[in-house]
């Protein structure tokens, strides 16, 4: 095996190792949420991207990005949390081919009730993944990562 081939197979390894881990925190985080709040990850995640939003809205297009969907599941995924009442959609004031979407009162309260219950679950599932040898050195590494501040941009 050559270099090359090495340094290829140290980023797949990397991969499965962040996959690994990723897949560990999503079925914890799932678990817990659907259970607790009747929230998907997903779900949580979208709830979470417009609560840091000034004014708590975003475009459809920053939404997908922010819970790495594709539009047309973006789409899904909105429609169902506003036939929920938790979100609305707002036509863009600038452009009226542009739509906003926000948080209502009952998705910021659903939001605020779930964050402790996703907060404590993502430190529980990072400690207990941080004693496994094959995935201590990545939980290491995020806790090494610099925290940004509220005011840099995403």
């Amino acid at each position: 095996m050559g270099i090359g081939d090495d340094a290829v197979e140290i980023r797949a390894q990397g991969w499965r190792t962040l996959a690994a881990l990723h897949g560990l925190i999503d079925a914890a985080l799932e678990k817990a949420l659907q259970t607790e709040h009747q929230l998907s990850v997903v779900e949580y995640t979208v709830l979470d991207a417009l609560s840091r939003q000034d004014g708590w809205h975003m475009r459809m297009q920053q939404l997908a990005r922010a819970a790495a969907l594709s539009s047309s599941a973006t789409t899904r995924l909105v429609n169902r949390l506003e036939d929920r009442g938790l979100l609305t959609r707002v036509l863009c004031q600038d452009d009226r081919r542009g739509i906003y979407t926000e948080l209502t009162a009952a998705g910021r309260a659903l939001y605020e009730q779930a964050r402790p219950a996703h907060d404590e679950v993502l430190a529980t599932t990072l400690a207990e993944a941080g004693q496994l040898p094959e995935l201590g050195p990545l939980v290491d590494a995020l806790h090494q990562l610099p925290a940004r501040s509220a005011a840099a941009p995403a």
